[in-house]
């Protein structure tokens, strides 16, 4: 699979160096598989939460953290849709969290 974007996971681990570890192993994981449907994301994270629209969300760190992403099985794509603290995950939608294209 392909992470759009790491760049995200390494502004969150800047900030929150104790989720670095454990996001550099979610992503190294995450980009050695190929994922066709949700069954395959929960094959090899079985703690993931599968929402709708193609929206999953991980927890990281033991649960320490919530990544929530966008996979778009046709093309082989993880979009990095929000990462946060579980607590700041209780305050959100996770359902309604939009990727935001970044400015060059």
């Amino acid at each position: 699979m392909r992470i759009i974007a790491k760049r995200t996971l390494k502004e969150f681990w800047d900030t929150n160096p104790d989720s670095e570890n454990s996001l550099l192993e979610w992503h190294d994981t995450v980009v050695s598989l190929s994922w066709n449907t949700p069954n395959a994301v929960k094959a090899a994270f079985s703690n993931a939460s599968i929402i709708d629209n193609n929206r999953v969300v991980f927890n990281i760190k033991g649960n320490g953290y919530r990544l929530i992403t966008h996979i778009d099985y046709t093309f082989g794509i993880v979009f990095v849709l929000w990462i946060g603290s579980h607590a700041d995950y209780d305050k959100i939608d996770s359902k309604k969290v939009e990727f935001k294209r970044r400015k060059q």
